[in-house]
């Protein structure tokens, strides 16, 4: 070989950057922190009780005791911000699933309790939809077999308004109605809640990890699928529309779900977008995650850090993870 090839070829070698722990975390160009993260949480309608989900490991339905132990514990690993579901319980379910809009329901209790607690030091989100609270398990109003939409906007307006008065920082729907962010907006701003802001699940898809997910919020239909208004997994495009959609609508944030299986999307709506965008790590993500390191299959904490690490290289500001908790103790974002 040439010596002026030889110089040439030794004056690239990408591998001088990687020689040591502390030399690639010099020039890591993406990192995740506490503060990146939002933590879910499933609240029944309870002051206390706890309840594990069999197909989600080291996730609990809880009561509001636990949930205020919880989110203490949290917030000393650099959790700030969470979401809250609810649990209504079966006696309290109906076709139009009123119990989201009671002032004395499970997330608005929860999160006066929460607020009462910790006031501003924690970003408070709240889950947004009639799924949970209708005895069919579907997001809007049922009719002969279809989902109205019209009719179903009032009552996520409703439920928003409940969780907004209870002292909710962020309402986040994610039924994926049409119109449903100018629905909450103009409701919210109307009974001046204007500060309010809305995390919109603009981009959701008809998706099949949602699985354990389900089992957690005692939420699936009971009868058709929701592929009829969740987003169909082959398209791309669309959710760029979606997107602009709810942003034209006054939507604050953005949030695509799932993350994983989608980070082509984060991607390109990040690239449209210059609102704050979240990815949702969700339950079949974190599941398959779970069942594969119990069995041995896997690295635990290198493959929930690389993914963590993928969804934020690819443009998402706040990662939904049902890891946070574990990662932080762990010490797995600093493998």
């Amino acid at each position: 070989m040439k010596p002026h090839q030889n110089q040439s070829t030794a004056a690239q070698r990408p591998r001088r950057l990687r020689t040591t722990a502390a030399l690639r975390e010099a020039v890591a160009e993406t990192r995740v922190h506490a503060s990146d993260l939002m933590q879910p949480h499933f609240v029944l309608d309870a002051d206390s009780g706890l309840e594990a989900i069999p197909s989600m490991p080291g996730i609990e339905r809880m009561g509001r005791s636990e949930l205020l132990r919880r989110i203490e514990a949290d917030l000393q690993l650099g959790i700030r911000s969470i979401m809250l579901f609810g649990l209504p319980g079966a006696a309290r379910k109906d076709p139009e699933g009123s119990a989201s809009q009671a002032a004395d329901g499970c997330v608005p209790t929860a999160v006066r309790a929460i607020k009462a607690a910790f006031g501003d030091d924690l970003v408070l989100a709240t889950d947004v939809c009639l799924c949970a609270y209708t005895d069919h398990g579907h997001c809007g109003v049922l009719h002969e077999g279809h989902i109205l939409n019209e009719p179903s906007l009032g009552l996520l307006a409703e439920t928003a308004l409940a969780h907004a008065e209870a002292g909710a920082d962020l309402v986040a729907p994610s039924d994926m109605m049409d119109g449903r962010v100018a629905a909450i907006r103009g409701r919210l701003d109307q009974a001046g809640h204007d500060r309010v802001g809305v995390l919109s699940y603009a981009v959701k898809y008809a998706s099949a990890y949602y699985g354990p997910f389900r089992d957690a919020a005692d939420s699936a239909p009971a009868a058709g699928d929701r592929k009829t208004y969740q987003m169909d997994p082959r398209n791309r495009r669309e959710a760029l529309r979606e997107a602009a959609l709810d942003e034209a609508e006054g939507a604050d944030m953005l949030m695509v779900k799932p993350a994983l299986a989608y980070l082509d999307v984060i991607a390109q709506v990040r690239a449209a977008s210059s609102l704050p965008l979240a990815a949702y790590n969700v339950s079949g993500e974190y599941s398959q995650v779970k069942a594969a390191a119990q069995l041995g299959w896997l690295d635990e904490g290198a493959v929930v850090s690389e993914n963590l690490h993928a969804m934020k290289r690819a443009g998402a500001d706040l990662l939904i993870t049902y890891h946070g908790r574990e990662a932080l103790e762990q010490r797995w974002l600093n493998r």
